[in-house]
């Protein structure tokens, strides 16, 4: 068979139901195949949301998304979204046309190296030259994304390779001698950390987004209730534990809330699962100087890369907690815990909205009363992205956003490929108004496709944070008046969805309950002040 038939045959074997990607006449041999396939092809509007969309398919089924463009400004398009995916950790598998094997390197006409511009972005990228490699090279791309540390892999294949003809024979399993991903914790490293918890008083257990990677949640939940261990998260993580848990204490870091950042400053004993440790989450330990640090991550370079660590432990977290929880005792921790909720319970000092505005963190809040147990929650970055992590409520759901990267544009294509991965989840994309500039182009894919997700605009006519950030800095701001933006509720519109605007607080609960009956996509505009900050 041609080897275009045959990566559509790889990727058949790998259990792939859907695509994500832009065709161009490099990949058009692929796309061709693809017709008869019966795997669902997504067309996106612009290249780099269907790495987006890819991502948010990976985050809700643990397999690697696949996303596919064709050669130069197509390929290049995909490396915002490849970068997005590596910075958190997301198995993707992206696919990209190049021009003929005979014409790399004479800048030929949609010609560009993106398996050397995307080199910092990826785990590994393939060029594929000869034909008779393609079926080894896609085990080997699936595999190394989704083991050990998770992330993208580019595999670039010219247009005459995609017309040569091979024989497939997809192998069964992979033997990479270089790459061997360590997944049993250490024995005498876990008994360490079992004797730390059992001395400790004041332990604090930081859930990241590695608990998600290792589909380790529920290993999670018990062991943090067979001991009596407060929970927190980085931004990544939210969501790994039911948040009306009354062992969970909220979000830590730059953007966290009070409860959070103090159980980090007072506890006696912090174990880090599977947290990068980025510099937003980071700041929350400033001043923690002698406390025991115990770092538990599937990836050794990032265990003690920025935070001075006691007992590094390397391996697959479902692993280590399995493991743990046969071992660890069980604590009552009441002093410790009536300590942390009575600042959880204390009240916020929470700002009131001016007229013809709403209260962005009172809108998510009544959004909570009509999510599902299991609902998806896809946020952009922002303003809109810290009012929703502080305000939002998930018990069963899951919170995907960009969080390392913080890159603009993620939330509705990730919404877009959450949905197609879970059909039968409410899913929701919560964004701003500059951030839906950079992807309402995507609209069009959801009523093409029949995507039901639901849209939430937060419209401030303005970069909100950066605004907050210039003027905290240099006292005056500039190049963020969103002058000159639609209206959303039009745009919608434009493309067949229903949509309303909420310019009052009273007016939520109803717009709200409209979204939420719809059985097709549905957006709502939300008015907020333009001063409005992110801070609690």
């Amino acid at each position: 068979m041609t080897v275009a038939r045959a990566m559509v045959e790889c990727l058949k074997a790998e259990g792939v139901k859907h695509v994500f990607g832009y065709p161009g006449a490099a990949i058009c041999p692929f796309y061709d195949e693809l017709i008869s396939s019966g795997i669902e092809h997504i067309l996106v509007r612009h290249e780099v949301n269907s790495g987006h969309a890819a991502s948010g398919y990976a985050r809700m089924t643990g397999k690697a998304g696949v996303c596919v463009a064709t050669s130069g400004p197509g390929a290049l398009n995909l490396i915002t979204s490849i970068a997005t995916a590596y910075m958190d950790s997301i198995p993707i598998v992206a696919i990209t046309g190049q021009v003929n094997s005979d014409q790399i390197g004479r800048d030929v006409f949609q010609e560009a190296d993106i398996t050397g511009s995307a080199e910092p972005f990826v785990k590994h990228s393939y060029i594929v030259k000869d034909p008779a490699s393609i079926c080894d090279v896609i085990k080997k791309a699936f595999y190394i994304a989704e083991t050990g540390r998770p992330g993208p892999v580019l595999i670039d294949v010219p247009m005459d390779v995609q017309n040569m003809e091979c024989e497939f024979c997809y192998p069964d399993k992979v033997e990479i001698r270089s790459y061997k991903p360590t997944t049993e914790g250490n024995k005498l490293q876990l008994k360490r950390v079992a004797d730390a918890i059992l001395k400790a008083d004041k332990p604090v257990i930081c859930a990241g987004g590695g608990v998600f990677l290792s589909g380790a949640e529920e290993e999670l939940r018990e062991l943090v209730h067979k001991c009596n261990i407060p929970v927190i998260n980085t931004m990544m993580g939210l969501s790994n534990i039911d948040m009306s848990d009354p062992l969970y204490f909220g979000m830590m870091g730059m953007h966290g809330v009070r409860s959070a950042n103090y159980a980090v400053a007072n506890c006696d004993l912090l174990i880090l699962l599977g947290a990068r440790m980025g510099d937003r989450a980071v700041t929350a330990l400033e001043g923690l100087r002698d406390t025991p640090i115990i770092h538990i991550d599937i990836d050794p370079a990032e265990i003690g890369k920025n935070v001075d660590v006691t007992t590094p432990v390397v391996g697959d977290i479902k692993k280590i907690l399995t493991q743990l929880i046969s071992v660890v005792q069980e604590e009552k921790h009441t002093e410790w815990l009536n300590e942390l909720n009575a600042v959880k319970n204390a009240p916020a000092d929470v700002p009131g909205s001016k007229p013809g505005t709403l209260d962005p963190r009172l809108f998510i809040r009544e959004l909570n009363k009509y999510l599902e147990k299991d609902a998806v929650i896809v946020s952009d970055v922002g303003s809109n992205q810290i009012w929703t992590v502080n305000n939002i409520m998930l018990t069963k759901g899951r919170f995907l956003t960009a969080g390392g990267m913080g890159t603009m544009g993620y939330s509705l294509p990730a919404a877009l490929g959450a949905k197609k991965a879970c059909p039968d989840r409410q899913v929701i994309a919560l964004c701003g108004d500059g951030s839906m500039q950079m992807q309402f182009m995507e609209l069009a894919t959801a009523v093409q496709h029949g995507i039901d997700i639901k849209i939430i605009v937060f419209v401030n006519n303005c970069l909100g944070m950066v605004r907050e950030y210039q003027e905290r800095l240099y006292s005056r701001a500039i190049a963020v008046d969103l002058d000159g933006s639609p209206s959303y509720e039009a745009i919608a519109g434009a493309y067949g969805i229903k949509a309303e605007t909420v310019t009052e607080n009273s007016q939520a609960e109803q717009a709200i309950r409209n979204m939420v009956e719809s059985d097709k996509p549905y957006l709502i505009q939300v008015i907020v002040d333009k001063e409005e900050d992110s801070i609690i």
